[in-house]
């Protein structure tokens, strides 16, 4: 959640009505930044915040749009009853203050994001806003934050369903408002799903401690069980209501390079919020080119705000250290980049086997949603197909960038520290809609082939890995590329 044009991230709605949430032209595009709890759970304090702040900055992610720095559980040290219960930082981790903290991190042009908890205690064991919403609102707006992530634990029976708490919220919201800047708002659901049928006004996360039954984290266990639950729900996102597959955890260990690339791009065309999860501080050159992609981040932002939608899954017997490998097509609805009537289309191929294969994805299943067993005009069109992927940040590019940064180490591999990174897509400068509108070629991906009239894109996906292609509608007679 953000007051004053504050973001609330929890598990209740924020809002009085649909119309008051969706439609008050906040979170338009899924929110990006950072939250501490996947790397350091409840080892936070200001000099964390504010040196990863910095670094979002120096490593060129605020630019790409990665605005909010979400300081999770862990942060308070109770209430201060001479001071109508407000809430108190922790002095020891915050000796500056809250107040201070969101001055510097907006005078870097970044968001100052906030958790809290529905119930009486956080999950983490501290101080919850149940019965304190008031108040606590009142303060998260003293102290300049932006962004509220809102939990729901120990709600002590008050839960009922997830509504219940997101109504306690909603008086709070509407008294506050004029004197903070709320601009999202996604709520925590530590398990339970029912709120995305009840509910379409507010960001909710899918996960939490009971959500997946996850006994060894990873790519099946987490990524993959995460986007099995989200392909029911996909028609439920929509510009100012997001479904949130929780923070990413590119950086943080368990996953192979391949994996990372799948996880960051189903969230990216899930329209999932793209939130970092690692510690930036410590963070290697192969995750920093991954979270750099900006025409992968371009699927996410796209101002259609269609997520992507599971066409098919099989299962397969290819050899795995897991159980249960399947493949997957996944394919949604973007904006026109072509000048034309006819959408642009992302489309994954999701590889969950332990070894490479050759996956092949028809036009009539890409376009499926548009007419059932190919009768959909668009099988009747060339498209073109472009990589988004093929143009990634090189390690080196990206091992320079940090090196420059750091002011530790020579920049090697023939990069200038003064201008390593220069080339990269510039959000700040001009939005993901402006610059797709304007076919910048950093957003669109490198065009591989022609799929002619129902013809089929394929490729040969790594274990555990993705490959995601934006296709652009071509004329008719357009002469074939190369048919596949």
């Amino acid at each position: 959640m953000a007051f004053g044009n504050f973001i609330i991230g929890t598990v209740a709605a924020l809002f009085a009505s649909k119309a008051a949430a969706v439609d008050n032209g906040l979170a338009i595009t899924p929110q990006m930044g950072w939250d501490n709890w996947n790397a350091l759970g409840c080892d936070v304090s200001e000099d964390l915040l504010l040196q990863t702040a910095e670094l979002i900055v120096d490593y060129g992610l605020k630019d790409l749009g990665y605005h909010y720095v979400i300081l999770d559980d862990c942060w308070s040290s109770g209430r201060d009853a001479s001071k109508n219960n407000s809430l108190i930082a922790d002095a020891t981790k915050f000796p500056n203050g809250m107040a201070t903290v969101a001055d510097r991190l907006h005078a870097l042009g970044l968001g100052f994001g906030m958790y809290s908890d529905a119930g009486k205690y956080t999950c983490g064991g501290y101080a919850g806003s149940l019965g304190f919403e008031t108040v606590d609102a009142n303060t998260f707006a003293s102290w300049g934050v932006d962004y509220l992530k809102y939990d729901n634990c120990f709600n002590m029976g008050q839960a009922g369903n997830q509504q219940i708490s997101s109504v306690r919220w909603v008086p709070t919201l509407i008294t506050t408002s004029a004197k903070c800047k709320l601009t999202t708002n996604k709520i925590c659901n530590n398990g339970k799903c029912a709120q995305c049928y009840w509910k379409t006004d507010l960001i909710f996360s899918l996960t939490g401690a009971d959500a997946w039954n996850c006994g060894l984290p990873g790519f099946h266990c987490s990524v993959t069980n995460i986007m099995n639950k989200a392909s029911f729900i996909v028609s439920k996102a929509q510009p100012g209501a997001w479904n949130d597959l929780d923070m990413l955890e590119v950086g943080n260990g368990a996953m192979t390079d391949a994996e990372y690339v799948a996880h960051f791009s189903m969230w990216a065309a899930a329209k999932s919020p793209l939130i970092m999860g690692n510690d930036i501080r410590t963070i290697a050159p192969a995750d920093l080119s991954i979270l750099s992609n900006a025409a992968v981040i371009a699927v996410n932002q796209d101002p259609s705000g269609s997520s992507a939608a599971r066409r098919w899954i099989y299962g397969i017997n290819g050899s795995d250290t897991f159980n249960g490998p399947s493949i997957q097509l996944w394919s949604g609805t973007l904006e026109s980049t072509t000048g034309g009537s006819q959408s642009d289309m992302v489309v994954l191929l999701i590889n969950g086997a332990g070894e490479s294969m050759i996956m092949n994805a028809s036009l009539a299943d890409i376009f499926v949603d548009n007419g059932p067993q190919g009768t959909a005009a668009q099988v009747k069109m060339s498209w073109e197909v472009r990589d988004l992927w093929a143009n990634r940040m090189s390690t080196d590019e990206a091992a320079a960038i940090i090196a420059a940064s750091s002011g530790v180490g020579n920049v090697t591999k023939g990069y200038n520290a003064t201008t390593v990174g220069a080339g990269r897509y510039n959000a700040t400068k001009t939005s993901y809609a402006d610059g797709l509108a304007a076919n910048n070629s950093l957003l669109l991906g490198n065009v591989t082939i022609t799929v002619q009239p129902s013809g089929t894109v394929t490729a040969t996906v790594d274990p555990h890995g993705v490959a995601m292609f934006r296709l652009r509608a071509l004329p008719t007679a357009v002469r074939k590329r190369d048919e596949l």
